[in-house]
């Protein structure tokens, strides 16, 4: 994953990346445990600053200068999250790693893509998963499940789409935001997308172009 980042940003499109923390700690868990929902969502929120170093690390071992900021204050080991200076680190071709969430239990980290996106004035969410797009149902479970190439917001709403959560996806239909869905696990999908190429499911008006070029969030 680094190393596609990294060809992005040396490319010189703007990159910020919000890391989710799933392979470390699930929040849904704390159900099964009886957990308390907030106390869950924070370790969640924990388990993405773990990340966010690694990834961190990894693309400056690449070459691509980068850095982290959290949702929650971490001051010995990452910048807090501060709208305008993320906007300058961009602007200097750093990639910006965005950890902890929101900073807030309750909200996943769909929802901190979408609102980090529209602060940062991002053209696009590239939203990277394990499978090539939206499909009409899961294909690994029905291999007859049709895949979409592009969705107006409202479509995915009204056929329950797992895209993004409900929150997240009104975020970037209020604010005209395209989102890209495509398989991450493919080597160079990340530059494709980012280049404009027809790969995955694109989320947005009917009317709207492919965000492409270097200019890219």
């Amino acid at each position: 994953m680094a190393r596609q980042i990294a060809e992005v940003a040396h490319d010189g499109v703007s990159v910020a990346v919000v890391v989710g923390g799933g392979n470390i700690w699930r929040g849904k868990l704390h159900e099964a445990h009886g957990m308390d929902r907030a106390t869950a969502d924070y370790m969640g929120m924990l388990a993405t600053v773990i990340n966010a170093l690694a990834l961190q690390d990894a693309l400056e071992r690449m070459g691509a200068p980068s850095r982290v900021q959290t949702a929650i204050a971490m001051h010995q080991i990452a910048e807090p999250y501060i709208r305008r200076r993320a906007i300058r680190h961009l602007e200097k071709g750093r990639v910006v790693i965005f950890a902890a969430g929101t900073g807030n239990p309750y909200f996943t980290t769909d929802t901190t893509a979408a609102l980090r996106a529209v602060e940062v004035n991002a053209q696009a969410i590239l939203k990277a998963t394990k499978v090539d797009g939206i499909y009409s149902a899961d294909p690994k479970k029905n291999p007859s499940a049709d895949r979409f190439e592009r969705l107006d917001y409202l479509e995915v709403l009204q056929r329950g789409l797992e895209v993004m959560d409900n929150t997240a996806l009104t975020l970037c239909m209020d604010n005209d935001l395209p989102i890209i869905v495509f398989d991450m696990s493919v080597m160079g999908n990340i530059r494709r997308v980012a280049w404009g190429e027809p790969i995955g499911t694109f989320v947005g008006r009917v009317d709207a172009a492919i965000p492409v070029g270097a200019s890219a969030r």
